[in-house]
């Protein structure tokens, strides 16, 4: 499988996220993203996204409209609350290694629902029919559980809060110590794995955990 690379290093790429987010707040458009529809022809041939988002399905939380990015440029994984299975895992070690991507960011949100059917489980014992939605109920599980045993438990905002954060947090660690391949990228090529949380009222997204300090 011939390897292609990505355009920029996980700084620059998380820097590009950065002044992207910033123009969406501001209800601002780059003329790249109006333009990016007349890249289509070329990129037919090849991709070469800067950056990966593992992010979740909400469709309040699309990618690359809160990111002010046009095609190619994101190579975009979703899934309800984040979770981190084979499939995301296999998804994410296919563009570092194929594209040479070099910034993977999970990125979570404010008010997710699959954060809060998770603790409506843990709470007060409430389980979906459908088992592929409890499949992934159990993913988060492990990320919240110690948080429902605190006394956030009666402050069901803070806790919700808490969790979306503690889900984010377990699932950029999966993918650094899932996968040998996601390792290896990390520690000799400078792969980047961090988390975010979008604020769905504010519109803004927080890298909070995992880039490198210096």
């Amino acid at each position: 499988m011939q390897r292609q690379h990505s355009p920029c290093s996980a700084q620059e790429a998380l820097a590009r996220l950065k002044e992207g987010n910033r123009r969406f707040v501001q209800n601002l458009t780059s003329l790249d993203r109006l333009l990016s529809y007349q890249r289509r022809t070329e990129l037919v041939a090849g991709q070469t996204p800067f950056a990966v988002i593992l992010g979740c399905s909400d469709a309040r939380v699309p990618a690359e409209i809160i990111f002010d990015q046009g095609l190619g440029d994101l190579f975009v994984i979703r899934v309800a609350g984040n979770v981190v299975a084979p499939s995301q895992i296999g998804s994410v070690e296919f563009a570092v290694s194929r594209y040479g991507t070099r910034l993977v960011v999970v990125l979570g949100h404010t008010h997710c629902g699959a954060i809060d059917a998770t603790l409506d489980t843990l709470l007060a014992g409430e389980t979906s029919d459908s088992r592929h939605i409890a499949s992934i109920v159990e993913r988060i599980k492990p990320a919240v559980l110690t948080l429902v045993e605190t006394e956030l438990r009666h402050d069901r905002l803070a806790l919700s809060r808490a969790a979306v954060r503690a889900n984010i947090r377990a699932s950029a660690n999966q993918l650094r110590h899932g996968s040998t391949i996601i390792e290896r990228l990390i520690a000799e090529e400078g792969l980047v794995v961090i988390g975010a949380e979008y604020a769905l009222d504010s519109g803004l997204v927080d890298f909070f955990e995992g880039f490198p300090t210096g």
